[in-house]
């Protein structure tokens, strides 16, 4: 990666707190669909390999898309350099990181234990965001955000519930899940700083870089296949690209210059809920009365939370 690299500055600007929550609503239907993706993906590749085209797919068309922006826009008012300091590199570089131990971690962690225990543990996100805000970041959080907090993972503990095997058998893949659930968090709160300075298409675009070279070693060592042999296996990589990474993980970052990385985590649980309820529509699944309930427990923590006075920030420009 260059040590200069221009964002483009638009003539509007997308503020208020409305529109970053429908972003992260509309984020959080894209992250949700990655599992069918992965799911067809897998049918041709291993784990790692589904990811490392997952990262290079999007980091291109990033790169296009931050290339094309260039050029259309006005060059007197529109395009502004960055310097990076040591400290920008360094912590765009942990945001990568972060992130992509997330994706390996939780990846590698369904080989080796059940999906509820490692969908259960990944959820514990929020959790790690407002502790990691308080130690690190010496946040505050009001107890009314804290209570949503709490009853949202209990919503989301409870989904998962019945399906849930404790066994020492599966301790490595549920420490891998607990693990991801920390590097997410982390990721977020390290996002949310970057926010201040960067563009969501500049932090991506460093994300995609690094896990792609990241993960490549990683691909070639323990998996026989690089890339899809099929049409269906390309389109099944690209749709993870494009929806879950391009535009997931971009309107989640976009929110965060408004919502708090403790907000975002919680907001976050929706997608077991979200998963649940399209496998109801589509494929017939029942839905439990207590299910059901868990969803409205769910939906009333992120209320509370969202209805606090530490669910919204302001990230100011640096100059």
């Amino acid at each position: 990666m260059t040590q200069k690299l221009s964002q483009v500055r638009r003539p509007w600007e997308l503020s208020g707190e409305v529109l970053p929550l429908v972003a992260m609503l509309a984020a959080i239907v894209a992250l949700s669909l990655a599992a069918i993706f992965i799911k067809l993906s897998e049918r041709e590749l291993g784990p790692f390999a589904t990811i490392f085209n997952r990262f290079w797919v999007a980091y291109i068309v990033l790169w296009v898309w931050h290339e094309w922006n260039a050029l259309r826009t006005p060059a007197d008012h529109a395009v502004e350099d960055i310097d990076y300091t040591r400290r920008d590199q360094a912590l765009l570089v942990v945001a990568a990181l972060m992130f992509w131990g997330c994706i390996a971690l939780w990846a590698w962690s369904l080989t080796r234990t059940e999906v509820a225990n490692s969908t259960l543990l990944h959820n514990l996100t929020p959790l790690f965001t407002t502790l990691g805000g308080w130690l690190l970041l010496h946040q505050q959080f009001d107890r009314r955000f804290l209570l949503g907090l709490l009853v949202a993972i209990t919503g989301a503990g409870a989904l998962g519930l019945g399906d849930l095997q404790i066994s020492a058998s599966h301790l490595t893949g549920d420490i891998a899940s607990l693990l991801s659930a920390v590097f997410s968090a982390a990721n977020l709160m390290i996002i949310e700083r970057l926010r201040a300075k960067f563009s969501v298409n500049v932090i991506l675009q460093w994300c995609c870089f690094w896990g792609a070279i990241w993960t490549l070693p990683v691909v070639l060592l323990t998996e026989d296949r690089l890339f899809p042999i099929s049409a269906s296996g390309w389109i099944s990589v690209i749709c993870l690209a494009l929806i879950c990474q391009v535009l997931g993980q971009g309107l989640q970052a976009f929110s965060l210059k408004r919502l708090s990385s403790g907000l975002v985590g919680i907001l976050l649980l929706l997608d077991p809920v979200l998963a649940a309820l399209t496998a109801w529509v589509l494929f017939a699944e029942s839905l439990t009365l207590f299910k059901w309930t868990a969803f409205l427990v769910v939906l009333l923590g992120v209320y509370l939370a969202k209805s606090s006075d530490a669910a919204t920030h302001t990230v100011e420009e640096s100059s």
